[in-house]
Formats: structure tokens, sequence, C-alpha cells
């Protein structure tokens, strides 16, 4: 007994792909450095420093004066002199006025008036300690400084982009088939039989 069948076959599609890859290039310029420093502007004021040194009295100690200071310590020196001998002669005058009291006057009047002055003397160092006088002013230094600004053209430089993209190509290769076979089938009718 034959059965009735019907065959398939069928093939997949099948399909080819091909890749181009993309490509990106970068490139960076430098940037165009123009960088300016103005130096600073200074002002600088000195003040120099000054030393005074006075011998004046270092020199008096040694008896070497003006002409002028030694006309005046002459001139006090005699008027204290004449005042001096005027007080002596005025109190020997009292004391003899009063001769009659007794105390002996005229013998001590003759003693005070003969004997040599004593004079007190020490060390002595010539010119003295002190006698030179002397005095600094600093110098001063006053400074102003202005700083300047940086001058700044730098210019920057966009990078340079060269792009281009993947392709991707699909194309079909080979179509999908389907074959249907019929075997041992049989169309039967009214009066009417036909083999498929």
């Amino acid at each position: 007994m034959n059965f009735p069948q019907i065959r398939l076959q069928s093939s997949p599609a099948s399909i080819t792909i091909q890749t181009t890859p993309g490509r990106m290039e970068i490139q960076q310029p430098p940037a165009e450095l123009d960088i300016q420093q103005p130096k600073a502007i200074m002002d600088i004021e000195t003040t120099p420093g000054r030393l005074t040194i006075d011998q004046t009295e270092a020199w008096a100690d040694m008896n070497i004066k003006s002409v002028f200071r030694m006309a005046a310590e002459n001139a006090q020196e005699g008027q204290q002199t004449a005042l001096e001998a005027t007080g002596s002669a005025a109190q020997d005058g009292d004391e003899l006025m009063m001769i009659e009291n007794g105390g002996g006057a005229i013998a001590s009047q003759a003693k005070r008036n003969g004997e040599p002055p004593i004079y007190e003397f020490n060390i002595g160092w010539i010119p003295r300690h002190g006698s030179v006088k002397i005095q600094y002013d600093p110098a001063s230094v006053k400074i102003n400084a202005h700083p300047q600004e940086v001058i700044n053209n730098t210019r920057i430089q966009k990078p340079v982009i060269e792009f281009e993209r993947s392709q991707v190509e699909v194309n079909l290769k080979q179509h999908q088939t389907l074959d249907i076979d019929f075997d041992g089938l049989k169309f039967v009718g009214i009066n009417y039989e036909q083999e498929i």
C-alpha cells in the first residue's frame, strides 16, 4: 500500500557583510605664544648717611682756640679776677675797720696774702674724655616699585580633525529556496482519478 507523500526541501538564504572600519585623525597645532613682561618701574630715593665729628672742645683742651673764644674767655677770667680782688679788698677793709676788737687782723691778712695758693691736681687727660662729639644720622632708602602687567597675546589653534565613517555593505549571496515534491498523491473525483 502506497501512502501519498509530500517532500519539502529548503535551503536558507545567505548574506555577505563587508565592513570598512572608520578612521579618525586629529592633529593639534601648537599654540602661538606671544608673552611679554615689561620691566617694573622702580623709584629709589636715597638720603646719604651723615657723620658729624665736632673736635672743638678737644682742641680747646690743648689750648688751640679761635681768637674770639680766647678773647671771650680772657675777658671773663679778668672780670672774675677783678671781682675776687674787689671782694678780697672789701673783706680786708672790713677787718681793718674792726681792729679795735682784736683778733690779729693784720697778721691774718699778711699770712693769707703772703702764702702762694695751693692748687689741687689729680690725673688729667688732654683732651678729656667726651670732648669729641660724634653724631651719625643713618642713610635712608625709599623704594617705590610699580609692577607691570603681563602682555599675553597667545593665540590658540583649533584641532584639525579628519573623519571617515565606517561602512557596512550587506549583500544577498543566495536566495532561500523551498522545493516541494509530491509522491503517491492522487486526486480522486467522481469518475475521475489523477496522480499529482
